[in-house]
């Protein structure tokens, strides 16, 4: 019986071993996704701050971020709003790409990211709204595939923007990413812990390359964002 429960024993300790020794492996690999993910694109990466000339493209590309109850823009989406409008009114292009989600009804982000850069200024055909960005991966296939960008200036936060540009390099276009200001949101250290899961599923995303929930027509980013509008 001794003996019975000795064997036994053994074994959960092997399972046990076996499982503390994959955890680091994950851990390891999660870290090391990150660290590769970053290092790889950090030279396509403008700060706020750096006062550097952004090349000229074809779209400045803003990524969803939620909405408030009211329907209005979030203080995350505002940020991004905020300097997607800025890089248009200094030339970086004349073409804003507003992705998003408007996957269900009485939910329309992409309509509110719009609105609020109507009305800081900017003409109503040269916002586009991609009514299924439901990702960033999707967003960046969508941009590529329905809306034919081959190039754009990407705005997000910080600890975002690195995944953003490499999905957008993978899948073969010019990126470059261009943050927005450096705000503490509430429960900031779990978006960025978060974002480091994000990346490792996105790492392996991009090797697979698997199609978005939708695709649909092209709409050319060169054309009037009003044939991005709900019929």
């Amino acid at each position: 019986m001794r003996k019975l429960w000795y064997g036994r024993f053994k074994w959960i300790k092997r399972i046990l071993l076996i499982g503390i020794a994959l955890g680091v492996l994950g851990i390891c690999a999660v870290f090391g996704i990150n660290r590769y993910m970053e290092s790889s694109v950090s030279d396509f990466i403008f700060q706020r701050e750096e006062n550097v000339e952004i090349p000229k493209v074809d779209c400045i590309m803003v990524l969803g971020a939620g909405l408030q109850e009211d329907g209005k823009p979030s203080l995350v989406l505002r940020d991004r709003l905020e300097r997607g409008v800025e890089l248009y009114k200094q030339g970086v292009s004349d073409r804003l790409l507003m992705t998003g989600d408007h996957g269900r009804s009485g939910y329309d982000e992409v309509a509110a990211m719009k609105q609020y850069a109507v009305d800081a200024g900017v003409p109503a055909e040269h916002i586009f709204m991609d009514h299924a960005g439901f990702s960033t991966y999707e967003s960046m296939y969508r941009a590529r595939d329905v809306f034919e960008v081959q190039s754009l200036a990407i705005v997000t936060q910080p600890y975002h923007v690195y995944r953003a540009v490499y999905a957008a390099k993978k899948l073969g276009m010019t990126a470059y990413g261009t943050p927005s200001k450096e705000t503490i949101y509430r429960g900031s250290w779990m978006l960025e812990w978060r974002e480091k899961l994000a990346r490792t599923k996105d790492f392996f995303w991009l090797i697979v390359k698997p199609e978005p929930t939708y695709l649909g027509d092209k709409i050319s980013i060169h054309g009037l964002g009003t044939a991005t509008e709900e019929k």
